[in-house]
């Protein structure tokens, strides 16, 4: 059993130079220009009146330039604001919440697993190491057909957990946002291993009789990212139909997925990947600002897919026994690595503050040109963010983001919280720990949330939001039963 976190705070002593350094550079055109400003209020309210009045009356114009200056004005107006890309809002989001009966604790687990590789005992154990070792909690879920021994993965168990995860979403959404499905302009589902046909697009569409001209997506095989490039295609869809309201639905069905076979590589995802799925309401409606919870900043995606290696690190296939499952490479955590560091290349310049870019670019000039022998510099997101959401996809993947990016355990609270409760969830974990954080009331108006996920292909792809609002703690949200066990201490191995 896990045991709950001493709320306690760590002091940090801080870096005045650094701080002086910060607000000087972030706050320059304000350092410079108040006092000349104050110099020419002065020198104006200290001018004789009389003077200042012939200044001004000595400015003659015709009507004529007026008339250009005013038509130039309103010309210049008028591109500005129609140029401007559309505001995206996040009106709501809900997540699914699997019932207690698909709960999988440990000692099921593995007690299933020997009952399943009776013939390979060296497969059990492995599997054992692994879920000791992967940050997982004991009340995870696995769909019903999975709880059978054998596993039961068919096509008609399959639509009976898409259905469960994506309608149950789906409704506690429209209840949540009083919207009727009539109202969705554009639906986008993504699910990366199950593609049945009709899509399950297809099935949203037939369950909620949507209208017939909905603007309606399937994603399938793009991995754990999918959630953030389901966000991406709807917010190029929203710049192009004004007044919209587009449905995100994200999942990973697991009954057609779970491998079978005794192939470690293989074997990994079964001990990570749990039950989930959310769905996400956005709308570029002028009325959704005051409604919605967060605006979209900005949407970064990289993809490392011309590498081969890169390529085949998260690489659905056959054991020799004929068996399909996903495998997954030792270099995988490499990989994320590069992947990582060219997202935040790219996103960097755009939330960093200009103390740490200038940081950043001496760094880079002191090593590259001068050839000095210095660390390079890694900025510090904190400055840009208030919150973190790290793709829960493992123990490893968060250890290493933390690492990289310098973040304190607070700053990953949600994404190590969110593993141990509800496993690895694909592409929908990331609102977990939107939720989580949520849960906590934590969400001040004007928090920026940074969004990371990794998925095949291989792929690193972020998403910006800025808080609208402070954040009512919810009262009907996956964390709803279990917020205040929670944080908890997570041992290296949990031995059962």
């Amino acid at each position: 059993m896990a045991q709950v976190l001493p709320n306690s705070s760590t002091s940090v002593k801080p870096n005045y130079p650094k701080l002086c350094y910060q607000y000087f550079i972030n706050n320059f055109l304000t350092v410079i220009l108040t006092p000349i400003i104050a110099t020419i209020a002065f020198k104006f309210f200290k001018s004789d009146p009389q003077q200042i009045l012939n200044t001004l009356t000595s400015l003659q114009f015709t009507s004529i330039q007026i008339l250009t200056s005013s038509f130039l004005l309103i010309t210049i107006t008028t591109v500005y604001f129609m140029s401007k890309p559309r505001s995206i809002y996040l009106v709501d989001y809900a997540c699914f919440k699997p019932p207690i009966t698909c709960r999988v604790p440990f000692a099921t687990f593995m007690e299933h697993s020997k009952l399943i590789l009776k013939d390979n005992p060296k497969s059990v154990d492995f599997q054992i190491r692994i879920l000791e070792r992967s940050g997982l909690g004991e009340e995870t879920c696995l769909p019903p057909a999975i709880h059978c021994i054998p596993p039961n993965p068919s096509m008609e168990n399959s639509r009976a957990e898409a259905e469960l995860v994506i309608f149950s979403s789906i409704d506690s959404l429209l209840s949540k946002t009083d919207l009727k499905p009539k109202d969705i302009d554009i639906l986008i589902v993504n699910c990366s291993l199950f593609s049945p046909t009709p899509s399950l697009s297809a099935m949203v569409v037939n369950k909620y009789k949507m209208r017939s001209n909905i603007r309606s997506f399937n994603l399938s095989g793009m991995g754990c990212s999918a959630g953030l490039i389901s966000i991406d295609l709807a917010r190029d869809l929203l710049q192009v139909y004004p007044n919209s309201n587009a449905l995100v639905v994200s999942t990973e069905i697991i009954t057609p997925n779970y491998y079978q076979g005794s192939e470690r590589a293989m074997l990994l995802p079964n001990c990570l990947f749990r039950m989930g799925g959310a769905a996400v309401l956005l709308s570029n409606k002028g009325r959704a600002k005051k409604q919605s919870k967060y605006k979209l900043l900005h949407v970064i995606r990289t993809h490392k897919g011309a590498e081969d290696r890169a390529y085949k690190c998260v690489y659905e296939e056959q054991d020799p026994q004929g068996k399909i499952g996903i495998s997954l490479s030792k270099d995988l955590m490499v990989i994320a690595g590069e992947a990582l560091k060219s997202n935040i290349t790219t996103i960097g310049p755009l939330v960093l503050p200009a103390s740490e870019q200038l940081l950043f670019l001496f760094s880079l000039i002191g090593r590259k040109i001068f050839n000095l022998k210095i660390k390079p510099y890694i900025p510090d997101f904190k400055m840009a963010f208030e919150h973190f959401c790290i793709h829960a996809g493992g123990r490893a993947v968060i250890d290493e983001l933390q690492k990289n990016l310098e973040l304190s355990a607070e700053h990953v609270e949600a994404s190590r919280m969110t593993l141990h409760r509800f496993g690895n969830t694909s592409s929908s974990s990331l609102w977990y720990e939107l939720a989580y954080i949520e849960a906590k009331g934590r969400m001040k108006k004007g928090d920026r949330v940074w969004q990371i996920a990794f998925g095949s292909g291989f792929k690193c792809n972020s998403a910006v939001w800025i808080s609208n609002k402070c954040v009512q703690t919810p009262t009907n949200g996956p964390w709803d039963d279990c917020i205040d066990r929670y944080p908890v201490h997570i041992p290296e191995i949990v031995k059962h």
